[in-house]
C-alpha cells in the first residue's frame, strides 16, 4: 500500500490512529492524536478512509446548491394500504340484543322489548344516514326471527338502503348488513 506525508492511517491490532509525519523505506513515523511519534512497518498500518483525502475530494466537487436542490425535491407520499378485507368491513355495529339496551329487562313483555329494538334500530339507522355512514350491522341474534322479520321489514320502508345477512364467519346467523346508498334521497 502506497502512503505519503499527511495521510490519516490507523494501526492495526491496535487502538492508535495518526498522520503520517515521515517515510524512510519500510518505516513510517506518525503522530498520534496524543502528540507522540512513534514508528510502524508499513504493513502494520492502514489508512484511514474516513479523514482520507479521497473522501475530501470526492465531496468537494460537489456544491451545496447542488445538495440543497437534492434535498429540496418532495418525497412521493406513502399510501397507507387497507387490505381488501379490511374495505368491506362494516364501519358501526348495533348491537340489539336486549341485556345490551336495557339493564335488566325484568318486568318488560316480549311487545315492549321488540319496540324498544326496532325503536333503537330506526334511530340508529337514521343517525347512520345523517352522518353518511355507509354500512352498519346489526345483531339480533337468531331466537325464533320476529326481530329479525321486523328489521327487514324496517329496511324494506326506505329506499336509499340495502340490507342482507352479515358475514357469517364474523356473526353467524344472528345479524343483517345494512348498506346505504348516500346519493339517493331517502323517502
Amino acid at each position: 500500500m502506497s502512503f505519503k506525508l499527511g495521510d490519516s492511517v490507523l494501526v492495526i491490532d491496535e487502538n492508535l490512529s495518526g498522520i503520517i509525519k515521515e517515510i524512510s523505506g519500510n518505516t513510517i513515523s506518525i503522530e498520534t492524536t496524543e502528540g507522540f511519534l512513534l514508528d510502524f512497518q508499513s504493513n502494520e498500518l492502514v489508512l484511514n478512509k474516513a479523514n482520507s483525502t479521497f473522501n475530501r475530494e470526492l465531496f468537494s466537487k460537489t456544491t451545496i446548491t447542488a445538495v440543497v436542490s437534492e434535498k429540496e425535491q418532495p418525497s412521493k407520499r406513502k399510501q397507507v394500504k387497507t387490505r381488501a378485507k379490511d374495505r368491506y368491513e362494516p364501519t358501526m355495529e348495533i348491537d340489539l340484543h336486549i341485556n345490551q339496551l336495557v339493564r335488566s329487562p325484568k318486568g318488560m313483555s316480549k311487545h315492549d322489548i321488540l319496540t324498544l329494538q326496532l325503536d333503537t334500530a330506526k334511530r340508529q339507522l337514521e343517525f347512520a344516514i345523517k352522518k353518511r355512514i355507509q354500512k352498519i350491522v346489526f345483531i339480533h341474534g337468531v331466537g325464533e326471527g320476529v326481530l329479525k322479520v321486523e328489521l327487514e321489514y324496517l329496511f324494506g320502508r326506505y329506499n336509499n338502503i340495502k340490507f342482507y345477512e352479515a358475514n357469517y364467519q364474523k356473526y353467524g346467523l344472528g345479524a343483517t348488513e345494512v348498506y346505504i346508498y348516500q346519493n339517493v334521497q331517502p323517502n
